[in-house]
């Protein structure tokens, strides 16, 4: 397994980690390349005016931080193009689809920035120019990947010209035009190649050098390479799913139904998630993603590995259909669990309504495999995600549950989330988020912020007071804004606002939504009176934050206005972000 990561803080323990990687895969690769160039890297990454370019680091690593291949990408907005510098793998992966996955994920990025189209050099593959016979055929494999995607070397100018004597194999140049630039006017590529040359090489290619090429681009349009490794397919078979990146990327939790516990008054049902999937499908505003695996490891670093092997133990060993609830609460003897498991249950929760059955943990895991799959794509570069899945999360707690949670989503997501880069979690759901607040109260790197009834009447009542504000490295990173019993759509939007304006002072690289739709009118287990056009509002806020923003489902349990809201929301989160 592998995933894409954009890199944005080359000066993170991690990161400086595995740039070191990179930069040993670029010079296995392209051994030409002088180590002082590649050296480079991370002083581009934050220089751009320097270098007259923005600078974009693509990294294929896995969850122990090994790298399995880099792109970098060059990103020049006074001429509207970007320019591919680097893509390797590491040597012995060419065909594990590491290079696909990162040369499709740089022209998603490309295409995203509406330029003319993506430039790159690839070594020739014609006896003219490379008379190695073994080298032509490395070139050939090549060009025949890039040909995949429509990419082919232009012709008809002399930018394969050696600038001295002694280079052997001078370069292609290859036009992308991304499925929606087939051909590329002969002033505007001018200007290009005079900027490729002169910013990236401008240390190698004398004045005259580049003049005699900007020279020789005669025809108009420019004219490319006529396909040699594959027929010309159709017309925007090429095109990117850029304008899928744009959209929220959505992961759902395909096996929530199977927690379903068939009781009288349980609100936390299978329909919640049903409700909202059918009002969000038909927008467009989503892009699917599909839930991959992760090992347990990254819930212990958050979770009790006690409560984890106690919570998997039980549901595995109840029998389908029995459901069973906490009614002893052994706090007085914390040290000597009950040895009955299901009179255990008290010793990890803290209420009588949150059932333990057979299918609990395995729903909440799944839940936790399509969290980390979010959080994974806005490390990707992805701007909003969200995650519907049930049972929710922000109630549980490191060693408890409770709440109709059992593992804190939110939570779980900051903490891996925040080994790249700060974190901030703000809960709006009606209830308190405990969970978050117990987890990060003695942390600087997670701000926790949480608007919601007042403990006095709301669940769980014995955490959210104002006067909670952390403890040790964590003290003013806790934020509690309770409010009253009844409130106006006004004052909450004044409170929501305040929140944001900690969260800008706080300057987090990701922000993550814990997304309770409960705080509307009619929730049975609300007293606010939030509408569809108040959620849309609030979403705008959230969104003109344009922080990469991953938003958990929560509570919220009227049906009959839950697709509604969820779709104003959304509505204003995107209005919010992208001014659309």
């Amino acid at each position: 397994m592998f995933r894409i990561r954009k890199i944005l803080n080359p000066y993170l323990p991690v990161n400086e980690h595995e740039i070191k990687q990179v930069q040993a895969i670029i010079q296995s690769q392209f051994p030409d390349i002088a180590k002082e160039k590649v050296a480079t890297i991370p002083d581009q990454l934050i220089n751009p005016l320097k270098y007259q370019y923005k600078t974009m680091l693509f990294i294929a690593d896995d969850l122990d931080g090994r790298v399995k291949g880099c792109a970098l990408m060059l990103y020049m907005p006074d001429l509207s193009f970007c320019y591919l510098d680097f893509l390797a793998v590491s040597p012995g992966r060419t065909s594990s689809g590491v290079g696909g996955a990162l040369y499709e994920r740089v022209r998603e990025e490309a295409d995203s920035l509406d330029i003319n189209g993506l430039f790159m050099e690839c070594l020739p593959d014609d006896s003219d120019n490379c008379p190695d016979e073994e080298i032509r055929k490395q070139n050939a494999k090549r060009l025949a990947f890039y040909e995949r995607y429509g990419a082919r070397p232009i012709t008809g100018t002399r930018y394969e010209t050696p600038v001295k004597p002694e280079d052997t194999c001078a370069p292609f140049l290859v036009f992308d035009g991304l499925g929606s630039h087939d051909e590329i006017g002969a002033q505007k590529l001018k200007l290009i190649v005079r900027a490729i040359l002169e910013r990236k090489y401008g240390d190698y290619c004398p004045e005259d050098y580049i003049r005699m090429v900007v020279g020789s681009i005669i025809d108009d349009p420019v004219q490319l390479r006529p396909f040699q490794y594959k027929k010309k397919l159709q017309n925007g078979v090429f095109r990117t799913t850029l304008s899928e990146r744009k959209k929220i990327f959505w992961v759902i939790n395909d096996r929530h139904s199977i927690h379903h516990v068939r009781e009288r008054g349980y609100v936390e049902s299978p329909v919640r998630v049903e409700t909202i999937r059918k009002s969000l499908e038909p927008t467009g505003w989503f892009s699917k993603g599909t839930p991959s695996s992760y090992p347990e490891k990254i819930i212990r670093d958050v979770h009790d590995a006690g409560y984890m092997n106690y919570f998997r133990k039980v549901c595995k060993n109840l029998p389908a259909g029995k459901s069973v609830y906490p009614y002893v609460f052994p706090i007085r003897n914390g040290a000597h669990p009950p040895k009955d498991l299901t009179v255990r249950a008290g010793y990890y929760c803290i209420d009588t309504f949150t059932p333990l059955n057979q299918n609990a943990y395995l729903a909440a895991r799944h839940g936790v495999n399509c969290t980390l799959t979010a959080a994974d794509e806005l490390l990707s570069g992805r701007s909003l995600a969200y995650v519907l899945t049930r049972p929710p999360g922000h109630h549980a707690e490191h060693n408890v549950f409770g709440g109709f949670c059992y593992f804190n989503n939110s939570a779980i997501a900051a903490h891996y989330l925040s080994e790249l880069g700060r974190v901030a979690i703000l809960d709006i759901d009606y209830h308190h988020g405990n969970g978050q607040q117990q987890i990060f109260y003695e942390s600087s790197n997670v701000l926790t912020i949480s608007i919601h009834g007042h403990p006095s009447f709301a669940y769980p009542y014995f955490s959210g007071f104002v006067n909670e504000k952390g403890k040790h490295q964590g003290e003013g990173f806790n934020y509690n804004f309770p409010l009253d019993e009844e409130i106006s759509a006004e004052k909450y939007r004044q409170t929501l606002m305040k929140t944001l304006e900690i969260i800008r002072k706080f300057s987090p690289v990701y922000l993550i939504v814990a997304l309770g739709f409960d705080t509307a009118k009619d929730d049975p287990t609300g007293t606010w009176k939030l509408t569809a056009s108040d959620f849309e509002q609030n979403g705008i806020l959230i969104g003109q934050l344009k922080v990469p923003t991953l938003f958990m489902q929560e509570g919220g349990y009227n049906n009959r206005r839950l697709g509604t809201n969820a779709r104003q929301f959304f509505k204003g989160v995107q209005k919010g972000f992208f001014g659309q």
